[in-house]
């Protein structure tokens, strides 16, 4: 049997999280439309998206989970932006992986 957590460096398992987190096209529209404001409302959200507000919340739980957002609550809503630190490390590990 082959041990591979000797294997796989730190690096490689930030940028397979992050993958996962991207790995729906509505997280990707969701990371994209964030990317281009400096925040938005998941209430803004949800009338951008024809999906219902559950469905919506655990995307944005799974890119919250990977770090790729963040959220502040302002009662009584909560405010999502990027994290630019880890979307930015996403890009470029993304980026070297890809130099390959």
């Amino acid at each position: 049997m082959i041990k591979i957590e000797g294997i796989i460096t730190e690096k490689e398992k930030r940028a397979a999280r992050y993958a996962k987190a991207m790995g729906h096209p509505i997280r990707m529209y969701v990371l994209g439309l964030l990317s281009k404001q400096a925040c938005c409302y998941s209430g803004d959200l949800s009338e951008e998206l024809p999906i219902a507000k559950s469905t919506l919340s655990q995307h944005l739980k799974e890119l919250r989970s990977a770090g790729l957002i963040q959220g502040e609550i302002e009662a009584p809503r909560i405010k999502y932006c990027i994290n630019r630190k880890n979307f930015d490390e996403a890009r470029e590990l993304f980026k070297t992986f890809f130099e390959f």
